[in-house]
């Protein structure tokens, strides 16, 4: 059977999706029996260079043409503007849709998916996170009879390549994020990657998927990794630690907590092996225990392949007559996130050389119930800092597990100490150790 498939947004993705229906289209019909046939691709500026070169009786640059000759309609503009007009369009005219559009999901998300429900009709998500890794499909489908206890993992390739190059190559974050721009990793502005934000949608999109809930998405955690310190990259190191930025979603009961922030992660742990662009995600489960994906999470093609993922499955319920439905129950299940996570701690201050600095210290974190695993004190990176000619060294603790907000006010108090100069590097540690 023919599915007429149209595409609004032809850029990098949009590109590469023309290029695998055009290419692929014999492999796709012999394995499937569907025929998915490109109807229109609507892009408001043909001008542009593209990879591929899109046949010219598709083009168009009034989206309005793809929503009446299509049976599907992928979105592939991004952002939230246009896109959620196009997409609200698109299933008032009784059209499924698919789309990569993370931002969109993670913020619009209860009302697209509600809207769909109730015509319906199929909203396909693959492509909003981890690019060509089947993530929303196997929390949605393979791993459906386990109760989810976590989600966590690298989503994003632009700051793990940074990261990667620091961890390995000893260079600082903004020669690393240069390399990342000359090699077409980071865009001209990636204030997205490196502030975390890209991320975070992506691990609110699933924890959507995962915990079978909404939460407003204002409440994610979102550190990015803008300010992180070569120093603390090799502090770590030294400590068996290599430093990622994770995407972390847990459930408790019924709260969860959903954050991105710089974590540490023990050498040995699979996803500190994890590097340059790629991506990888853990889903820990009551039944199947752990299981983690990994592959390219960004890019034309990879993003391309989750794309067309979506455009078999959907097709597949329109030939069958079989109403689309959500394993989320939209309507009803609302969570609070949890800003109170339980974790252990890397600390660094810069501290006078010194005796008497660590019981100072060591005592505000006892107040707090905060113990202590171990202490490095590096002479060896002492600087002359301009307080008195005083020789400044760097202090680290690593705590136990510890509460957030009991970490936040004994970090303030400690910031207060005469004998802590500048302000303190905090960063969490995730591991088993208790």
């Amino acid at each position: 059977m023919k599915i007429k498939v149209g595409l609004v947004g032809c850029g990098v993705v949009g590109t590469g999706v023309v290029e695998l229906l055009l290419k692929n289209k014999e492999v796709i019909r012999k394995k499937t029996g569907i025929e998915l046939v490109l109807s229109k691709v609507a892009d408001k500026d043909w001008s542009r260079q593209r990879a591929f070169d899109v046949p010219q009786e598709l083009r168009t640059v009034n989206y309005e043409e793809v929503l009446e000759e299509s049976h599907v309609v992928v979105e592939l503009v991004g952002g939230k503007g246009f896109a959620k007009e196009l997409i609200e369009e698109a299933l008032k005219k009784g059209k499924h849709v698919v789309t990569a559009n993370k931002h969109l999901l993670a913020e619009e998300g209860r009302a697209i998916f509600q809207s769909a429900q109730e015509r319906g009709l199929c909203v396909g998500f693959e492509a909003s996170v981890g690019g060509g890794i089947p993530i929303i499909k196997a929390v949605r489908e393979s791993l459906v009879g386990n109760n989810i206890r976590a989600v966590y993992g690298i989503l994003n390739g632009t700051t793990n390549y940074v990261l990667t190059r620091m961890l390995e190559e000893g260079v600082s974050l903004q020669d690393a994020l240069k390399e990342a721009k000359e090699k077409g990793y980071a865009e001209a502005d990636p204030s997205l990657d490196i502030d975390g934000w890209d991320s975070a949608h992506k691990i609110a999109i699933l924890s959507f998927m995962a915990f079978g809930g909404f939460f407003p998405f204002s409440g994610v955690y979102v550190e990015g990794i803008r300010h992180v310190d070569l120093l603390d990259v090799e502090l770590g190191r030294e400590l068996g630690y290599a430093l990622k930025l994770l995407s972390i979603a847990k459930k408790r009961e019924e709260e969860l907590e959903v954050r991105v922030h710089p974590t540490f992660l023990p050498e040995e742990d699979p996803l500190a092996k994890v590097s340059d662009v790629f991506n990888a995600i853990m889903v820990e489960g009551d039944f199947v225990g752990k299981v983690m994906l990994y592959g390219r999470g960004a890019g034309a093609y990879p993003t391309a392949s989750a794309v067309v993922s979506d455009l078999i499955d959907v097709s597949r319920r329109i030939i069958s007559g079989t109403p689309c439905k959500e394993s989320i129950n939209w309507e009803d299940k609302s969570y609070s996130l949890s800003d109170n996570f339980y974790s252990r701690y890397y600390m660094r201050f810069d501290v006078p050389d010194k005796p008497g600095v660590l019981a100072s210290i060591s005592r505000v974190l006892a107040d707090y119930h905060i113990s202590i695993a171990s202490v490095l004190q590096k002479e060896k990176v002492c600087k002359l800092a301009g307080r008195e000619g005083e020789h400044v060294v760097p202090l680290v603790i690593l705590t136990h597990k510890a509460y957030e907000r009991n970490m936040r006010k004994a970090l303030e108090e400690i910031q207060n100490l005469p004998v802590v100069i500048g302000s303190p590097v905090l960063i969490r540690v995730e591991e088993e150790a208790e």
